[in-house]
């Protein structure tokens, strides 16, 4: 290897470690006390749903297909996640339940995409 490829590879991983501890710095700061927190659900970057996860008071479920494939999401107090999918990889069910704007989840074969992001004061949203 000589001194250029060095050189190279040792700022694309200085950059890379950049960019993992500020993820982490994102994932590990805590939500703020008596926020109300939106999920917003995608589906071919088309706006489908909007829930207000503090409104919601038991677990519901909501099925989103597009061109013969199928996503279940769950929707319980506080949180969301994607439970069942049809996918092949399967990393949007492995992704967990979310609560806060950390960070989305995501289903690259199906085009869904949730975020949660916090709720304006005085925005229209709706409960389940």
């Amino acid at each position: 290897m000589d001194n250029t490829t060095k050189k190279i590879a040792a700022v694309v991983g200085a950059i890379l470690f950049l960019l993992v501890c500020i993820s982490s710095l994102f994932i590990l700061l805590p939500r703020k006390a008596g926020t109300s927190y939106t999920a917003e659900l995608y589906l071919q970057g088309t706006l489908v749903d909007s829930i207000d996860l503090n409104a919601v008071t038991e677990i519901q479920t909501i099925e989103l297909s597009a061109d013969g494939h199928t996503n279940v999401v769950e929707i319980r107090p506080g949180s969301i996640g994607i439970i069942s999918a049809d996918c092949p990889d399967q990393i949007c069910v492995h992704q967990g339940f979310i609560s806060d704007s950390a960070l989305p989840i995501t289903c690259l074969p199906h085009g869904v995409i949730i975020r949660v992001r916090p709720t304006e004061e005085g925005e229209l949203i709706l409960t389940y």
